[in-house]
């Protein structure tokens, strides 16, 4: 299980659009199976049966809330980037989880990770997101809902590791420096290397890169145009199939790169560290 930290921003729309791989829709409604977990607070703040009705856009306008209502709150040094976003991977030969285990990691990670403090209904907003398999996402506003900044843990990484460390164990899972399809090993320090091989780890990322959804895109059109009568279509399918197979090529380039550039510390857990960016019904 991989745990990945993306830059705070200050809009909640972009984290949601990437946690369910497509744009928010104001016609699109997210259910139960989807927003597996949130904070506890909602069950008071909105019935039941609101929530399962809820479209994409209204679940990022009410994680945007806290702005609307507090216009002029920020942290001690006056930083309004509120919304914290971080996801976690199983590992590729994982077992599917059920819905209520994707439920128990979103709580885990929520205190892992500060955001969910037991006993405490009126903290921060968040949602966990299950919409991609193996990935689970999770979004929070800082903002408590009387306004106060709540100020995420300073090794929030390292505890963000040591949790998914423990629920890949409780709930039997593999750990994903264990297989040969395991992703490069990332250390958790913020140094330029590792930054750099979290970079490098996300564009060859086969799931959710953007050069595997490029490399889809022309497959498509290339399978596409093979259908198409002619010796010019046949001959631009085949190109498309070269380009298709030269970008596979990049991603497995920019895997090997990025685990050169971590192979001094490759005994740390692997972590990677990407930096990246209403009101409720």
């Amino acid at each position: 299980m991989i745990a990945r930290l993306h830059e705070r921003t200050h809009m909640p729309h972009d984290s949601l659009a990437e946690a369910l791989g497509r744009p928010v829709s104001p016609n699109e409604g997210l259910t139960e199976y989807t927003v597996v977990a949130h904070w506890p607070g909602l069950d008071s703040f909105a019935p039941d049966d609101e929530q399962k009705i809820w479209t994409a856009a209204q679940w990022a306008e009410h994680l945007y809330d806290p702005y609307l209502e507090h216009q002029f709150a920020a942290s001690p040094d006056d930083d309004r980037r509120a919304i914290l976003h971080l996801d976690i991977w199983l590992h590729p030969d994982d077992r599917e989880l059920t819905g209520p285990e994707w439920a128990e990691a979103a709580h885990r990670l929520a205190r892992a990770a500060g955001v969910e403090i037991p006993g405490k209904e009126h903290g921060c907003r968040w949602i966990a997101v299950q919409a991609q398999p193996k990935r689970l996402d999770l979004i929070a506003n800082l903002f408590h809902l009387d306004g106060a900044w709540h100020a995420p843990p300073k090794d929030i990484l390292r505890r963000l590791v040591d949790e998914t460390r423990r629920i890949e164990q409780d709930l039997h899972l593999l750990p994903v420096r264990s297989g040969p399809t395991a992703r490069p090993v990332i250390p958790s320090a913020p140094t330029a290397s590792a930054q750099l091989a979290g970079i490098l780890t996300q564009l060859a990322d086969e799931q959710a890169g953007p050069l595997a959804t490029t490399r889809a895109l022309v497959e498509h059109s290339a399978h596409r145009i093979a259908r198409q009568p002619g010796a010019v279509a046949t001959d631009t399918a085949h190109r498309l199939e070269l380009i298709a197979r030269r970008l596979h090529s990049i991603q497995q380039d920019l895997v090997t790169a990025a685990a050169r550039l971590v192979q001094p510390r490759s005994a740390a857990v692997p972590i990677a560290v990407r930096h990246t960016a209403h009101r409720s019904p």
